[in-house]
């Protein structure tokens, strides 16, 4: 029986090289607060999360979860006025639960919130796919590697015979 494939085509953005430089403990899936023309600008398709990460901080006030340095541009067709900043922190929604439970766990045990994804849930709202990860050696990493190249192999001779 053939694996379902998953629909990416919800998916706007995606941090392809998380899965290679982290191991992945746990996944959360967060709402993310936007404006209107980074709304936009994620629909066509521009956002950019490869060097992002999340962190517990209290940039307005009150203590939440933010997804930093995630770049999503200006959108073109609004007025100068009406944009965003690129790089702004974002609130990440998350019940105060989850948010003081993370944050525990990045602060005590060195770990990183990193995301995963960008995408839109089946109302149209976006949301963020956030893993809580610690960091791979370069040893485990070439072990990665190997392993996703002996799965190959053996598919492949599968396929074949």
């Amino acid at each position: 029986m053939a694996k379902k494939k998953t629909d990416t085509s919800n998916v706007a953005a995606q941090n392809r090289k998380a899965r290679f430089n982290y191991e992945i403990l746990e996944e959360i899936e967060a709402g993310i607060m936007l404006t209107g023309t980074e709304v936009k600008s994620i629909r066509a398709g521009k956002a950019n999360i490869a060097d992002s990460y999340a962190e517990p901080s209290d940039y307005d006030g009150d203590f939440a979860l933010y997804l930093v340095n995630a770049y999503i541009p200006e959108y073109g067709k609004a007025g100068k006025h009406l944009n965003h900043n690129p790089t702004r922190p974002r609130k990440l929604l998350l019940h105060k639960r989850e948010v003081s439970r993370l944050a525990g766990k990045v602060e005590q045990k060195g770990l990183t919130l990193v995301p995963l994804d960008i995408h839109w849930n089946k109302k149209g709202m976006a949301k963020v796919k956030l893993a809580l990860c610690k960091g791979k050696t370069n040893y485990d990493k070439r072990a990665s590697e190997k392993d996703k190249d002996a799965k190959r192999e053996q598919s492949r001779a599968l396929k074949e015979g």
